[in-house]
């Protein structure tokens, strides 16, 4: 059976990829892809999805940024680009190696690249958080997610997420999930990339 990418709290988790203080003036719409992603991680703390956190040399690019909200991740230190370290792939072994991967931060085609193709290869899926990822360049930011696509990675948005992991306005957490989607996400440039296809 094709698998056609539909959203699960079981066996999901989320991946933060490199939200650090340097990118802060060099990344297209930085602020909105923060608070997008700062949105899921709320989302998975609400659902119980377990977060793994990545940093990027943090020497030289300094420390995640606290509107992420991400106090109490312990951040798994890297200079690879892709964030499948040892560390990393212990904490997934340590999760029951969830087989539905929620990926967002920067940059899209360097470290959600890399991370995609190591995830993709081991038989994982990967839902790539379009609006919450970016690079210092739009153009390189949507060539990489058209790349990403064709290399079997799902597309999709924060709130497109959060109301798949929820299914149901039954869901207990429902209501929790409905305020985060009070406001509709802000705009990050991704119209440029649908008007490519």
């Amino acid at each position: 059976m094709a698998r056609i990418g539909r959203l699960s709290t079981k066996g999901s988790v989320l991946l933060l990829c490199d939200i650090q203080e340097k990118f802060r003036p060099t990344i297209f719409q930085f602020t909105n892809i923060v608070s997008n992603a700062a949105r899921l991680l709320q989302a998975c703390r609400i659902l119980s999805i377990p977060q793994i956190l990545t940093e990027q040399y943090p020497k030289g690019l300094g420390p995640t940024v606290p509107e992420l909200g991400a106090e109490g991740l312990k951040p798994h230190t890297k200079t690879s680009f892709s964030m499948l370290t040892e560390s990393v792939e212990s904490a997934l072994k340590s999760l029951g190696d969830p087989q539905q991967v929620i990926l967002c931060g920067i940059e899209a085609q360097a470290c959600i690249a890399c991370t995609t193709y190591d995830l993709v290869e081991r038989g994982m899926e990967v839902h790539i958080v379009a609006d919450a990822v970016s690079s210092r360049s739009q153009t390189d930011r949507l060539f990489a997610l058209s790349r990403l696509k064709q290399s079997g990675a799902f597309l999709t948005t924060t709130e497109g997420v959060l109301l798949q992991l929820v299914h149901d306005a039954k869901h207990p957490n429902f209501k929790e999930i409905q305020k985060l989607l009070a406001h509709p996400s802000p705009d990050t440039g991704l119209l440029a990339f649908f008007s490519s296809l």
